[in-house]
């Protein structure tokens, strides 16, 4: 009978031990600061145009890393917009002060200037915004 009241006592012990355990490590992760941040680059123009875009979609450890390989965090891509017709991209930063968005037009030729407007959103709120007629660039901290 003692063997039996051990084996239990030893049992709900052990099940205590557990359940005590899953809430520290639940009450961890509810603490826990979020994997990142939600950054949306914007790119409008008043009158169209083509544009030549560089943006950060992949956050590099640090600038060592950065200067290494650039296009690794890079991307390098070419727009044609209509009037009030937007490119948006979005991407998850751990640090969004690594956000930048560079464009440059290619309009030219005769053509009015395009009146680009670019913007970074990170979590929902417009943190950086540019105007200008041709080239533009909107960034954070880390540049």
């Amino acid at each position: 009978m003692r063997t039996a009241t051990a084996k239990f006592s030893a049992a709900v012990g052990a099940s205590l031990v557990v359940a005590a355990a899953s809430v520290v490590a639940g009450q961890a992760t509810a603490n826990a600061q979020p994997a990142g941040h939600q950054v949306r680059y914007t790119l409008t123009s008043a009158g169209g145009g083509e544009f030549g875009l560089f943006y950060l979609f992949n956050q590099p450890p640090n600038k060592d890393a950065y200067n290494k390989d650039a296009y690794s965090y890079l991307k390098n891509e070419q727009v044609t917009l209509g009037p009030g017709q937007p490119w948006t991209f979005e991407t998850t930063l751990a640090d969004p002060q690594w956000a930048i968005l560079t464009v440059s037009s290619t309009t030219h030729g005769g053509r009015a200037a395009p009146d680009a407007h670019c913007e970074i959103a990170v979590d929902g709120q417009v943190v950086n915004q540019q105007d200008a007629p041709y080239n533009l660039q909107c960034k954070l901290g880390q540049w």
